[in-house]
């Protein structure tokens, strides 16, 4: 009965957004300002709205299995307008290229691969496995300030393993378990939001914050969600220098099975 009343109340990206479809492949949504992170809307949110706008606008509904999605232009709270084409690539495999716009200036654009299960004779590999970390319900919860992130309201953040941010700690890594108020459903377009829900990976060697927006961000599916949030979310810095950092995030299930690995590129502007 509990998990039933929660499919009742659960939002969707589109209500939560108010992504509606406008009419000759157009579509628009609008991030709220409680979505703001450092500089503007959230970067997860562009993320995932870009994600479901290529599912609604594909012809088929095939599993989303890889985003590539770079940032064009600052963007805003105004509101945000979608265009979307499709491209066949065999039997298999589809390509949605997906572009969102403001006031008719480029926000950000994605090539979004939605691509049909199949039988193979190859084994079956399932990812890493998620570390050996305590339950969700054992760590204690963190908060960034929302005065100055407004979305980290947002979210349910319970750090399960390595340094807090802004600890001058040696290792560039953080570990927790997170969830989303409200609760969204777990598919490809909130595990965007999740990759992008910790700070950058650096923050944990920082003493102060620093201005490092995402300029792109690559996710790749492993396995469809079937759970429920919290997912357990690590992020770990693979290099920085010369004003550019580089992060690389792995999401599992409370199973322990892999659902997404993300790669971000970021400028650190401090």
């Amino acid at each position: 009965m509990v998990s039933f009343m929660k499919q009742l109340t659960r939002r969707s990206i589109a209500e939560e957004f108010a992504l509606t479809e406008t009419g000759a492949g157009g579509w628009q949504a609008r991030v709220e300002r409680s979505w703001r992170g450092w500089t503007g809307p959230h970067g997860g949110v562009i993320a995932a709205l870009l994600i479901e706008v290529a599912r609604a606008a594909a012809a088929e509904p095939l599993p989303v299995r890889a985003v590539d999605l770079r940032f064009l232009g600052r963007p805003t709270e105004d509101l945000l307008t979608f265009r979307v084409t499709e491209h066949a690539v065999g039997r298999s495999t589809v390509v949605l290229e997906v572009y969102a716009d403001q006031g008719g200036n480029p926000v950000a654009g994605a090539s979004v691969t939605l691509g049909r299960t199949v039988a193979s004779d190859v084994a079956d590999y399932a990812g890493a496995p998620a570390p050996r970390v305590p339950d969700p319900d054992s760590c204690a919860p963190f908060a960034l300030p929302p005065e100055i992130v407004p979305a980290s309201a947002h979210f349910t953040i319970r750090p399960a393993a390595g340094p807090l941010p802004l600890t001058a700690a040696d290792e560039p890594m953080m570990c927790a378990w997170i969830g989303l108020v409200p609760e969204l459903p777990a598919n490809a377009a909130t595990l965007a939001i999740l990759a992008d829900a910790l700070p950058p990976a650096v923050f944990p060697t920082l003493r102060g914050p620093v201005a490092i927006p995402t300029v792109t961000l690559s996710m790749h599916l492993h396995h469809v969600p079937t759970g429920d949030l919290p997912v357990l979310v690590r992020t770990a810095n693979a290099s920085t220098g010369g004003g550019w950092s580089v992060d690389d995030t792995l999401i599992w299930d409370r199973d322990g099975r892999l659902l997404a690995s993300a790669r971000q590129t970021r400028r650190v502007l401090g």
